[in-house]
C-alpha cells in the first residue's frame, strides 16, 4: 500500500500510512503468524497488534489481506478493513484537533489504552459481580455455564479471547445459536436441546440489555432476533405412583431420609434449594391455627405461604429431633441436590417408575395431583408456588380440563341411574 498523504491544520506536509503484515518471527508451531497494523507518520513506524492470527499460506503479501474466498477469509479481511478506518479516524482526530500527530498515541487511540472499550468479556464479568448477591445460586451457576460457551465461541470462531461490545451484531448471535446447535460435548454430557440453547441466548440477552442501559452500548444487537422454546409437557406423578412411593420402606437410612424429603416436597411444592433452607422458624401458626410455611422462594425472592398437610406435617415432624438437622438448625438433614437426584434414581428403579424423579418433578406433582387434580383454584396454586405470573401456572390448566372431565363424567353416570 502506498502511503497516503494528508495535510494538517497548520498546512505542514505530513505523510501517513497503514499496511497490514505477519510477523513471521513470532510464528507458531501450527504455522501460524500474528498480524500487525505498521502506521507510519512522517517516516516513523509504529507497530498495532490486530490479536488476530493466520496461517502463513493464507496471507496475501502485496495486498496486505487474507488470501481465498471462504466465509472467515471474508469476515477476517472485513475486520481488517475497520480496524484500518479506526486507525485512519484516529489520525484525522489528531489532525483537526491541532495535536501532535504520533504513531503511539493513534495506537493509543486504537487499542484503547488510555480509555479501554468496554467489551463482552468485561461486561460478563461486571453482570455476574453485580448479581452475584442477587440471583439464586443455581441461577448464577447459569450464567457461569453460559459465559463458558461464549468463551469457546469466541476462541473457535473468531480465534480470540473477547471482542469489544461495538463489534455485536445479529450476525454474532445467530453464529452463536449455530455455534450452541452443533456443539458437541467432549465429556458425559448430552449435546443442548433447543430450549437449553434458547435459556443460553436469553442470558446473553439480558446482559447485553444491562449494557445498553448503562450506555455501554448504542445499539442492541437482539432488536431483531427472535427466540423459540418449544412445548415441554411438565411431567408429574399419578396418583397411583405417589401412593406407591408412600408405601415404599427402606432399610437404608440414606435412601428413606432422601425419600421423605422428596415426599415433603410432593406435599408442599417446595423446590430442592427452598427445602434445604427451611427452618423451624419458617413453620407458624397460620389464622386458622393449623401449621404454615412462611418463606421466600430463593430463586425469585417471592413470599411463599402454605398451610401444612397431615402427610406433611408427619414427615417434618419424623425429623425434629434428627442429629444432622438440629446441628444445621434446619427442618430436615439436606444433602447436595446432585447426590440427591443421584438417590432418587435409585429409588425410581426399586419402586419401578420410569420417570427419572427430581425435586421438579416432585414440584409439579403438588401443582397437579395434589392440588389442581383435587379442585384447589389455580390462583391458590399460583401462589402456594411462589409464581410470579399466574400464567407460569397455567402449564398445569391441561389437569384442570381432565379433572373437569372426570366431574363430568360422574355427573353423566348419576343422571343416567336417575339418582
Amino acid at each position: 500500500m502506498q502511503p497516503l498523504k494528508l495535510i494538517d491544520m497548520n498546512t505542514q506536509h505530513c505523510t501517513f500510512g497503514v499496511i497490514f503484515y505477519l510477523k513471521k518471527q513470532k510464528t507458531t508451531a501450527e504455522g501460524k503468524a500474528p498480524i500487525y497494523a505498521r502506521v507510519t507518520v512522517n517516516g516513523k513506524r509504529t507497530e498495532i497488534s490486530v490479536k488476530r492470527s493466520i496461517a502463513l499460506s493464507g496471507w496475501d503479501v502485496k495486498k496486505g489481506l487474507a488470501k481465498g474466498s471462504r466465509q472467515e477469509t471474508a469476515e477476517l479481511n472485513r475486520f481488517l478493513d475497520r480496524f484500518k478506518a479506526k486507525i485512519i479516524d484516529a489520525y484525522q482526530e489528531l489532525v483537526l484537533s491541532g495535536s501532535m500527530v504520533d504513531g503511539a498515541v493513534i495506537r493509543e487511540r486504537v487499542t484503547g489504552a488510555s480509555k479501554s472499550e468496554p467489551t463482552l468479556g468485561s461486561l460478563m464479568e461486571y453482570h455476574n459481580n453485580e448479581q452475584g448477591s442477587k440471583l439464586a445460586h443455581g441461577t448464577m451457576k447459569n450464567y457461569y455455564t453460559t459465559q463458558s460457551y461464549i468463551k469457546r465461541f469466541l476462541k473457535e470462531k473468531y480465534r480470540r479471547t473477547d471482542i469489544s461490545l461495538s463489534e455485536l451484531s445479529y450476525t454474532f448471535i445467530s453464529d452463536f445459536e449455530h455455534y450452541l446447535r452443533t456443539y458437541k460435548p467432549k465429556d458425559h454430557h448430552r449435546p443442548l436441546n433447543n430450549n437449553g440453547i434458547m435459556k443460553h441466548i436469553e442470558r446473553l440477552r439480558k446482559m447485553v440489555n444491562m449494557a445498553v442501559t448503562m450506555d455501554w452500548l448504542a445499539k442492541d444487537p437482539f432488536a431483531k432476533f427472535r427466540k423459540h422454546f418449544d412445548k415441554v409437557e411438565r411431567e408429574s406423578l399419578t396418583k397411583q405412583e405417589l401412593a406407591k412411593l408412600e408405601k415404599k420402606r427402606f432399610r437404608v437410612e440414606r435412601l428413606q431420609q432422601v425419600l421423605d424429603m422428596f415426599l415433603f416436597s410432593c406435599y408442599t411444592g417446595l423446590a430442592y434449594i427452598d427445602l434445604a433452607e427451611l427452618t423451624p422458624d419458617n413453620i407458624i401458626t397460620g389464622i386458622d391455627g393449623n401449621l404454615w410455611i412462611f418463606t421466600s422462594r430463593a430463586k425469585t425472592d417471592t413470599s411463599v405461604r402454605i398451610p401444612l398437610l397431615p402427610k406433611a406435617r408427619e414427615l417434618m415432624e419424623k425429623y425434629s429431633d434428627d442429629p444432622r438437622a438440629v446441628t444445621n438448625e434446619t427442618v430436615f438433614p439436606v444433602i447436595s441436590n446432585q447426590r440427591m437426584n443421584g438417590y432418587l434414581k435409585e429409588i425410581a428403579e426399586i419402586c419401578e417408575i420410569s420417570k427419572d424423579l427430581t425435586f421438579h418433578i416432585a414440584r409439579h406433582t403438588f401443582a397437579t395431583t395434589v392440588t389442581l387434580s383435587n379442585g384447589v383454584p389455580i390462583e391458590s396454586v399460583s401462589k402456594m408456588l411462589g409464581h410470579t405470573s399466574i400464567r407460569t401456572t397455567q402449564i398445569y390448566a391441561k389437569v384442570v380440563e381432565s379433572k373437569l372431565s372426570e366431574d363430568m363424567g360422574r355427573l353423566q353416570e348419576r343422571m343416567a341411574s336417575g339418582s
